[in-house]
């Protein structure tokens, strides 16, 4: 079944490689060259504007000083002083002591098994 599958791949790699090379040619004809494309740009004039007319600005008036007036003290009420507050003493834990744990005495580890490596032929000599 897979010769046939990539004999029906093959055929359809090659049929698609010739369309896009006839395509390809094709596209060669009609492009014009970048010579043949080339065309000079017409020389546009360039147009010199009027000058711009002088404006004459009144001068700023000059705006009349304000004083402001005084800003009112403002007398704020002391603060309240707040009362310390004692907190209790933290009151000590007195824990057991941690149990030791028993040793475990691992088997010895197993050796891998060794997988017979693989070594090509060495070719004979040819006379």
């Amino acid at each position: 079944m897979a010769p046939k599958n990539s004999a029906v791949f093959l055929l359809g790699l090659l049929l698609s490689c010739v369309a896009m090379s006839g395509v390809a040619r094709i596209l060669e004809e009609t492009v014009p060259s970048k010579e043949e494309h080339q065309n000079e740009v017409p020389h546009i004039p360039k147009v010199e504007l009027p000058l711009f007319p002088e404006v004459h600005l009144p001068p700023k008036p000059e705006l009349p000083k304000v004083e402001l007036p005084p800003v009112p003290e403002v007398h704020l009420a002391p603060k309240p002083e707040l009362p310390k507050v004692e907190l209790p003493p933290v009151p000590e834990v007195h824990l057991p002591p941690k149990p030791e744990l028993p040793k475990v005495e691992l088997p010895p580890k197993p050796e891998m098994p060794t997988v017979p490596m693989f070594h090509f032929p060495k070719p004979e000599a040819k006379p």
